[in-house]
């Protein structure tokens, strides 16, 4: 086991000879690549337009908007949770009261954050609910 290699590292680069080398010289480019001369091997390509491109997919947008709505109020109860554990711990245990009030109210600034963040979710979800509608003509104009 001695003597084999063992190498902790991220890539593993093969040590090519430089025998194997490709000397510079060899590597030269003709005068007829460059499209200087009029004639170009790019002309030849077509680029293929696909004309039923669907765009954004707004329902999936949508989706994936009401699950972090879900994972922000997930985050709220739990937070809230967690904040009312640490008040009824700082009224059990006098001793350590000051640290259980901190945590209570780092667990309730938390809460806030999670609720705020779920809130904006359901904004972002409400705009891609209604860009959806706009795209599929279903067009609602509120005049009264």
């Amino acid at each position: 086991m001695s003597e084999e290699k063992h190498h902790h590292h991220l890539f593993h680069h093969k040590d090519k000879p430089v025998d194997d080398a490709v000397p510079y010289s060899d590597n030269a480019y003709s005068d007829t690549s460059y499209a200087t001369d009029g004639v170009s091997g790019y002309a030849a390509e077509t680029t293929e337009v696909l004309a039923d491109d669907p765009g954004p997919d707004y329902r999936k947008e949508e989706k994936h908007h009401k699950h972090l709505e879900h994972l922000g109020e997930l985050g709220v109860a739990a937070a809230g949770a967690y904040a009312l554990h640490e008040k009824h711990k700082s009224e059990k245990d006098p001793e350590h009261a000051h640290k259980h009030k901190i945590e209570e109210e780092i667990a309730a600034a938390a809460a806030v954050g999670a609720g705020g963040f779920a809130f904006h979710e359901h904004h972002e979800k409400k705009e891609a609910k209604e860009e959806d509608e706009e795209a599929h003509g279903k067009k609602h104009h509120h005049l009264f």
